[in-house]
C-alpha cells in the first residue's frame, strides 16, 4: 500500500481534526497569555476574557492546515496560529468599542468594554497586539533568522494601515455611502482578508510554488469569508452569530448583500470558493485540510 493511501486511512475526519486543533490552540493561548493573578490583574483578566473560550478559531485552523501542506514544524505553526488569533482578538475588542462599531455582544457574551470599561478595553487591544509580536519574535523560534523576520513582516503588514487597520478606517468612512463592488472588495481585502491571508502564509513555509498557491487560496477564501459574514448578518439570528444580528444594516453600512442582493451575494461567495479550490489543484490530497476549511467556511450560512 502506498504512503498516500496509508495517510488517507490514518488521517482523522475534518471535524475531529478541527476540534483537536481548536482545543490545542486554546491550550497554547492559555499558556501564552499572562496569568490573571499577576499585576496588573484587571488588564490580564480582561486579556484572557477577550482571547480565550470563544470563536471557531478559523484563522488558527487555516494556519495549521497550511503548515500540514508545507510540513512546517509544530512549534512554528503554534507561534503563527497563536499570533494571528491574538491580533484577531485585539481587533474585535477595539471594533466593539463605542468609537468604532459600538457593539455590546461578542462571541455570545458581553464585549470587553461592557464587561470591564472603555479604558481597559483599549489597553487590552494594545496588549494583545504586542503579545502577538512577542510570540513571533521569541529567541530561537526559527533556525533561520530570515524566516522569522519574514513571519514578523507578514503579520505586521496584515495588521497595519495597508491591512486590517486600514480596512477598518475605510469601513468607518464608508458608513452611509454608496460603494461599488470593487470598492467594497478593496475594503474587505484589507479589513478581513489580510489577516486570513497572513494566517495561511504564517503556516506555509514550503516551496515558492506552495506559498504562491496558498496565497491565492487565502485571498479568495478571505473574501468569501466576508461575503458569508454579510449574508449571515441578514439571515442568522443573534444567538447563532454570537454578536448582534442585523448590525450592519442598522448602521447603514455597505455590504455585499446591499450592493449585489442576497442571491447574487451567494453566487459571488460560491465563485470565490471555486477560485480558492482551483488554486490548490497542484497539490492533490496534500491540501485536503485547506479544501475542507474552505467548505466549512461556506457552510456557515448555506
Amino acid at each position: 500500500m502506498s504512503n498516500q493511501a496509508l495517510s488517507n486511512i490514518s488521517a482523522p475526519d475534518f471535524l475531529t481534526w478541527a476540534k483537536t486543533k481548536q482545543i490545542h490552540i486554546e491550550q497554547v493561548l492559555e499558556q501564552t497569555l499572562p496569568p490573571a493573578d499577576i499585576a496588573p490583574q484587571t488588564l490580564h483578566s480582561a486579556m484572557r476574557y477577550s482571547a480565550l473560550g470563544g470563536g471557531k478559531r478559523i484563522r488558527a485552523l487555516l494556519c495549521y492546515a497550511a503548515a500540514e501542506l508545507c510540513h512546517t514544524e509544530n512549534h512554528i505553526a503554534d507561534a503563527g496560529a497563536s499570533a494571528v488569533e491574538l491580533i484577531h482578538a485585539y481587533s474585535l475588542v477595539h471594533d466593539d468599542m463605542p468609537c468604532m462599531d459600538d457593539d455590546d455582544l461578542r462571541r455570545g457574551k458581553p464585549s470587553c468594554h461592557k464587561q470591564y470599561d472603555d479604558a481597559t478595553a483599549l489597553l487590552v487591544g494594545d496588549a494583545l497586539q504586542s503579545l502577538a509580536f512577542e510570540v513571533l519574535s521569541a529567541p530561537r523560534l526559527c533556525k533561520n533568522a530570515s524566516q522569522q523576520i519574514s513571519m514578523l513582516n507578514i503579520l505586521a503588514k496584515a495588521a497595519g494601515s495597508t491591512g486590517m487597520a486600514g480596512g477598518q478606517a475605510i469601513d468607518l468612512n464608508a458608513v452611509g455611502k454608496a460603494l461599488t463592488q470593487h470598492e467594497l472588495e478593496t475594503m474587505h481585502k484589507l479589513k478581513t482578508g489580510a489577516l486570513i491571508q497572513a494566517a495561511v502564509l504564517l503556516g506555509a513555509h514550503g516551496s515558492n510554488e506552495q506559498i504562491s498557491a496558498a496565497s491565492a487560496y487565502a485571498k479568495n477564501i478571505g473574501l468569501a469569508f466576508q461575503v458569508i459574514d454579510d449574508i449571515l448578518d441578514v439571515e442568522a439570528d443573534t444567538q447563532t452569530l454570537g454578536k448582534t444580528a442585523g448590525k450592519d444594516a442598522g448602521s447603514n453600512k455597505p455590504t455585499y448583500v446591499t450592493i449585489l442582493g442576497l442571491a447574487h451575494a451567494k453566487d459571488h461567495a460560491n465563485q470565490l470558493y471555486e477560485a480558492a479550490i482551483t488554486a490548490l489543484a497542484p497539490f492533490g490530497d496534500e491540501a485536503r485540510r485547506l479544501r475542507e476549511l474552505a467548505s466549512f467556511i461556506m457552510r456557515r450560512s448555506f
